[in-house]
């Protein structure tokens, strides 16, 4: 199967930019990659990416 991948707008004029992929055709699971890393993938259930999504958005991933 080809895995669709669809990365956030914010990050589509810039080439270089670094960010996260998010498949988009995979129905039992997301699969995430980081874009500088093309087909290195972490496999997350729905429960896992809401977690995930969480803790990005309330800054406890922040370095």
């Amino acid at each position: 199967m080809t895995i669709n991948w669809r990365k956030s707008r914010r990050s589509q004029d810039d080439l270089n930019s670094n960010c996260v992929e998010l498949s988009t055709n995979t129905p039992d699971a997301t699969l995430v990659q980081d874009s500088k890393n093309p087909g290195v993938y972490l496999t997350l259930s729905a429960g896992e990416l809401a977690s995930f999504v969480n803790r990005v958005r309330s800054g406890n991933l922040d370095h």
